[in-house]
């Protein structure tokens, strides 16, 4: 019995300090205004809403849709599958895919270094790291510290729009393929993310940038662009077109990619707001519990008071009967 007391110490103990110390880590947690889940962030538009044709680029047959098979492994019910080629020449085609997911942490978008090999073809490139200089002429310093603003015609109304592009350099993970078959036919993909107004090369930037704990919202967006073509030579590569084009097609797309895109500005001012709201409140009600355990003060002294003033009564009519 001795034992079993012993047992049942220990674990009320051991319940106990778990409690305790549950308790002080989520008050660490508010004290410091740390986010361990993230909040949704939908889009402003649909990412079908990027016009058909941008410039010189054109898109070639319909969009893609997926099945819901395909959906489940792509984790995301909101993404874009397109084919644009400059003046509609199929020479110069580029299959573009864009995914946005937000909410969530655990989704692993799908890179050409897994689904390509997974589906027969050959590695000749390894990737690298592919700076595309895409041409920022026309944009404009933000309001926002650290942004700038691209204008966007929109392609029905007419209407000029100011949009918010992300921070940093496009940096794109460059992989090339064969066909085993066809050594010749090589497949190009470069892909990049757009992670809370940040661009991101991988996805272990992405974790950074858009799980940032003290951010109580959270996206990213993954932009991947392929070119499939014929090689004349056997040790030929198809990186070098891939760049140029993927550098003049980006530099239309990516205002219109960021135009559905959420405003990021604005939802760090809204984080900020709520961050400081929350600290408001509090405040208020450590504010209101002190000012409210004040009263009782008076009410007891009364209490006392009253009681002083019953026994130098009782003790007056004693003295004079």
């Amino acid at each position: 019995m001795r034992i079993e007391a012993n047992v049942l110490r220990a674990y009320w103990v051991a319940v106990i300090t778990l409690a305790v110390a549950g308790i002080g880590f989520y008050g660490l947690i508010r004290q410091f205004n740390v986010y361990l889940s993230k909040e949704r962030v939908e889009l402003r538009r649909p990412l079908d809403a990027v016009p058909t044709q941008i410039g010189r680029w054109q898109r070639l047959g319909a969009d893609t849709s997926y099945t819901d098979i395909l959906l489940e492994e792509l984790g995301t019910r909101s993404y874009l599958d397109r084919v644009y080629a400059i003046e509609g020449d199929p020479k110069t085609a580029l299959h573009v895919h864009v995914a946005y997911y937000t909410g969530t942490i655990d989704a692993v978008p799908h890179i050409p270094e897994r689904c390509w090999a997974v589906g027969g073809l050959e590695l000749t490139q390894n990737s690298t790291a592919t700076t595309l200089e895409i041409d920022r002429s026309k944009w404009q310093p933000s309001k926002a510290d650290g942004y700038f603003v691209s204008n966007v015609i929109d392609s029905v109304t007419a209407d000029i729009e100011a949009v918010t592009m992300p921070r940093g350099d496009v940096v794109a993970t460059t992989i090339e393929f064969q066909d085993p078959k066809a050594p010749r036919i090589r497949q190009v993909g470069g892909y990049f993310f757009i992670a809370n107004g940040k661009l991101e090369s991988t996805s272990y930037g992405v974790r950074q940038a858009a799980f940032n704990l003290t951010d109580r919202y959270a996206y990213y967006c993954k932009i991947q662009i392929t070119k499939k073509g014929q090689v004349e030579e056997d040790d030929g590569s198809l990186i070098g077109p891939f760049k140029e084009q993927s550098t003049q097609l980006l530099s239309v797309l990516l205002p219109e990619v960021m135009r559905c895109l959420p405003d990021w500005p604005e939802w760090e001012a809204k984080g900020r707001a709520d961050t400081e709201g929350r600290a408001d409140t509090e405040g208020r009600a450590d504010t209101e519990g002190r000012v409210d355990a004040n009263p009782a003060e008076p009410s007891a002294q009364r209490d006392i008071d009253s009681n002083a003033d019953v026994a130098a009564s009782v003790k007056s009519g004693m003295q004079k009967s």
